[in-house]
């Protein structure tokens, strides 16, 4: 029963943090004079209403599904991978270098391409896992330092090593390289797949098998993880190698399938929306995508309902950070242990009622 009660509060805190998300909004929405429900019909019709509409959504939730697991499969290990954009980064670098140098194109330099970008990413993600385990450093602080590292590091390849001309940008992926869209008439392409596949991959790997086990073990508790044998330091040090390669595959999907050059502000924020998408997920792989497609879709849908209303995207934005204040708070507010003893209590007097 617990484990049962302790689930539902997982579903119910994050939909109950989006229900009164979207009615602060709606509150917004009427205090700048427009209809609330014709401006959340709008949202709704510009994330779906169309199949280059559902395409749009697709493609947007494509590089928050990829960081999103990123940083939930860190923390099923008990770490804080916050260097989920400069691993989404360095992955799309290595993705860049290998379709505009190697000469190789088609399905060989797609496949070349994502490889390489999980191993960037990967690499990525070891150094400030190599120095949590060898020196004790925080590993958030590294890997948030890493993140700008990765940034300039871009801004070097574009602005000058692979820099297309006198435009500040690299050359586009050449067309046989990029990935093929699923249907046509519809910005999605294979990436949004590799995305919910490896989602699926992740979840049955920690919930099905002996070592997605041990590893939540170690995140839920590394001493006694520790007394029982388990080789604590290894699984830190693999989950942020792993951690990193979703992400760097991640980088290498996006710049294959939708964005095909490196440019300034590629990939800003990607990262930190990945941890939120995690957080509200509860960190449970499926439900991060879940929270990573609802995100798409409120900014998918926020020019079409400003066309349509006159109520500004930045309404949308508003809603998307209240949903994660409030799921943060929900769910810190379950931890408190006067919450719990006054469910406990609860329990006890509706039982003496039965």
């Amino acid at each position: 029963m617990g484990k049962l009660r302790k689930s539902l509060t997982g579903v119910v805190v994050p939909l109950l943090s989006i229900l009164l998300a979207i009615l602060i909004g709606a509150i917004i929405m009427l205090c700048l004079g427009a209809n609330p429900a014709v401006a959340l019909k709008n949202l709704v019709i510009g994330a779906f209403g169309s199949k280059p509409n559902i395409g749009t959504t697709l493609t947007k939730s494509t590089p928050l599904i990829f960081t999103g697991l990123c940083a939930c499969f860190a923390y099923k290990c008990g770490v804080f991978n916050l260097g989920g954009e400069g691993q989404f980064i360095v992955g799309s670098i290595a993705a860049c270098y290998v379709t505009l140098t190697t000469g190789i194109t088609g399905f060989p330099a797609m496949l070349l391409a994502m490889i390489a970008g999980a191993v960037a990413g990967g690499i990525w993600g070891f150094i400030p896992g190599i120095l949590k385990i060898t020196r004790g450093q925080n590993e958030m602080i590294i890997s948030i330092m890493f993140n700008y590292i990765a940034t300039l590091l871009m801004g070097v390849i574009y602005t000058n090593w692979l820099r297309d001309g006198s435009v500040p940008q690299t050359a586009a992926v050449p067309k046989e390289s990029m990935l093929p869209r699923i249907v046509t008439g519809m910005r999605m392409t294979w990436g949004f797949v590799i995305a919910i596949v490896l989602g699926i991959l992740i979840y049955y790997f920690l919930y099905r098998t002996s070592a997605g086990f041990r590893l939540r073990a170690v995140g839920l508790n590394p001493t006694a993880s520790r007394f029982n044998g388990f080789p604590v330091k290894r699984f830190i040090l693999i989950s942020f190698i792993v951690s990193g390669a979703i992400a760097g595959l991640g980088g290498s999907v996006e710049l294959l399938g939708t964005q095909y050059r490196l440019i300034n502000g590629y990939a800003s924020g990607y990262g930190f929306d990945g941890v939120a998408m995690a957080l509200i997920g509860q960190l449970n792989p499926i439900a991060t995508i879940v929270v990573a497609l609802f995100f798409a879709a409120l900014r998918a849908g926020a020019t079409t309902m400003q066309a349509a209303t006159g109520v500004p995207t930045s309404v949308s934005d508003i809603i998307q950070a209240l949903v994660i204040v409030f799921t943060v708070a929900g769910m810190a507010l379950t931890q408190l242990p006067e919450f719990t003893a006054f469910l406990q209590k609860h329990r006890r007097e509706e039982a003496k009622k039965a």
